[in-house]
């Protein structure tokens, strides 16, 4: 027979009631008077079941919470019914029975609540909470019915450090070291959802070695409020460990810059382009116009947009009739390009695409912008276009050359230069995440090769931030931090993987690939208030020539030294593998360059 739990709710509080009157009155030695008891039951009742819907708290899913509104809302019962009587005896009998009776309320829920909740599972598994505040004792609740036994909660605040919630001690780093025996911990979950990345990765550097597994909850802007947090636990990742948080990101600066503006974004089904869709987003553009000549990418990043208003176009920079059609219907505030050609082998497999998509797409986006009076013009850049050693990194310089010389009228034209973001298309972090899905060793290409590497959503917050402050004519840098060792990178996800069973393969470099990527041109870069961005030394270049060379190349066959030509610098690696290089050499060929087959 199902009975609603409201209705056993109201018979167990009647019972109550009566019991702790009757023991009140024998406590006191007065006569059992039923017709008062029953009276002060009533109001009782329909004070907290009518006033305060006291009957609809679950007992099963109790809390200390549900503890404190219980014994509130008798307390509020009490000043209804306590004026009812007069004298000091009765107000000292009912406020002593009040008294008792919540203390046998709470019993019987704490009580109630252990039989239901307590666990069937045997407790194999240890772990150990950092942070004590509201998120980690959350999380021991929702464990307490797991196969985890949570040992300890570590906090850095001292004034609770030694003392225990619970019955489980909170203690430090350094106390967990000493007590941790001769086996790891089985977990260490990081309950912290507002701390800032460097303490994550500070924690994980310390710890890491005491346990076999280490979790952490989402960030605060991240975190659902409607799942059970012990749902939402992710493994520690990469990016959790590389993220920066750029301490002097002028969030209101952005906002000024993108609040009410009509935008425009090159490849904005992109790693780089659908995140500058997102930013633009949360900063409150009125309407964003996403350009990209992939349907499927195109159709993605539309299906995360529901805050803002937006257009999908799909079309190539390269079609400068269609682009004349599209700018005319929208008439954009904001172009923000992120179309290219980005993955160096294939770029250098593929020569005349790149220099068609790379350079004279931005050159059109960019005559576009200035033809309709766009306000500001900001082209995402790269490191590989200093001192370039590929034809990807050459077709960018050129392209840097173009927004920084053109005569550019009311349009404001900016650049923006960084080096890779962590979870790109054509990143290394996904190509080792399928390597290690796939049980394989991890490819790098030398032992020394380092490379730049930012977050996507860090990287995309400073382009907007260097577009808000840039005034024209500018290339700005964004601060990468150290360059980091592929091999390093490549064993901290193999740690991270906990599988002993993958290794790492050298392949020796591919082709236009070099050990060491720059950011700056020269020391004579200048400072902006932000140090988290540069600004690089101006490079002038006659605009009329430029325009020149460009078309010569678009029909010389020597590419390869007529890029050389436009930027002297260009100083090409082949690093050829014998794998690949008869692949390369024929592309090369139809490209109508000479490439030779060795390096």
């Amino acid at each position: 027979m199902n009975i609603d739990k409201r209705v056993l709710n109201f018979l167990v509080i009647i019972l109550l009631s009566f019991a702790t009157f009757w023991w009140t009155f024998f406590i006191f030695h007065l006569p059992f008077d039923l017709t008062i008891v029953a009276t002060i039951v009533l109001i009782r009742i329909a004070a907290s079941f009518l006033l305060f819907q006291d009957y609809s708290l679950s007992w099963s899913k109790a809390s200390p919470k549900t503890f404190l509104i219980k014994s509130f809302v008798y307390i509020a019962a009490f000043f209804v019914y306590a004026p009812i009587f007069y004298g000091k005896i009765w107000l000292f009998f009912l406020a002593s029975e009040l008294f008792l009776y919540i203390f046998s309320i709470n019993f019987a829920m704490y009580f109630y609540y252990y039989l239901i909740n307590r666990s069937r599972v045997v407790k194999t598994k240890s772990i150990v909470i950092y942070g004590a505040g509201k998120a980690g004792i959350k999380l021991e609740s929702e464990f307490s019915n797991s196969e985890y036994r949570v040992k300890y909660y570590i906090d850095d605040d001292k004034i609770i450090q030694n003392r225990s919630i619970d019955s489980i001690k909170v203690i430090s780093q350094e106390k967990l070291k000493e007590s941790i025996g001769a086996h790891k911990f089985d977990l260490l979950v990081i309950a912290m959802p507002s701390a800032p990345k460097m303490k994550i990765k500070e924690i994980y550097n310390n710890l890491s070695e005491y346990f076999k597994e280490i979790q952490i909850l989402p960030s605060i802007d991240e975190i659902l409020s409607d799942r059970e947090f012990s749902a939402q636990l992710k493994d520690i990742s990469l990016e959790d460990l590389l993220a920066r948080n750029p301490q002097d990101l002028d969030k209101e600066k952005i906002k000024e810059f993108i609040k009410d503006k009509t935008i425009l974004i090159t490849g904005a089904g992109g790693s780089i382009g659908s995140e500058i869709c997102r930013q633009c987003e949360k900063f409150g553009a009125k309407k964003l116009i996403l350009l990209d000549h992939s349907e499927y990418n195109l159709y993605t990043i539309s299906e995360e947009l529901k805050g803002v208003a937006t257009v999908l176009v799909m079309q190539s920079v390269v079609e400068k009739d269609l682009m004349d059609i599209t700018f005319k219907t929208h008439m954009p505030d904001i172009v923000i390009h992120a179309a290219a050609y980005k993955h160096v082998p294939l770029v250098e497999a593929n020569i005349c695409e790149t220099i068609m998509n790379n350079i004279i797409g931005t050159k059109n986006v960019i005559d576009t912008s200035i033809k309709y009076g766009v306000e500001k013009f900001v082209m995402i850049s790269t490191d590989k276009a200093v001192r370039p050693t590929n034809v990807m990194g050459t077709t960018k310089r050129i392209c840097e050359l173009y927004a920084q010389n053109i005569e550019a009228d009311k349009t404001e034209i900016v650049a923006v230069r960084f080096g890779n973001v962590l979870g790109s298309s054509g990143s290394v972090i996904p190509k080792f995440r399928t390597q290690i899905e796939n049980g394989q060793n991890l490819t790098v290409t030398h032992p020394d090769i380092t490379r730049y590497f930012m977050l996507i959503p860090e990287a995309c917050e400073l382009v907007l931030q260097a577009g808000a402050i840039g005034s024209g004519g500018e290339i700005f840098i964004l601060d990468m931090g150290e360059p980091i060792k592929i091999v390093d990178l490549a064993r901290k996800m193999i740690e991270l993987s906990n599988r002993d069973d993958i290794g790492i393969e050298f392949t020796g470099l591919r082709m236009g690939e070099k050990l060491y990527e720059e950011l700056l041109m020269d020391e004579d870069d200048a400072k902006t208030d932000y140090d988290s961005i540069t600004v690089a030394s101006p490079t002038h270049y006659d605009i009329e020539k430029l325009n020149r060379e460009i078309e010569e190349l678009l029909v010389c066959e020597d590419k390869l030294a007529k890029l050389k030509a436009i930027v002297p610098e260009f100083n090409h690696q082949l690093n050829l593998n014998s794998d690949v290089t008869h692949f390369m050499s024929e592309a090369h060929k139809v490209a109508g360059t000479n490439v030779p087959t060795t390096p």
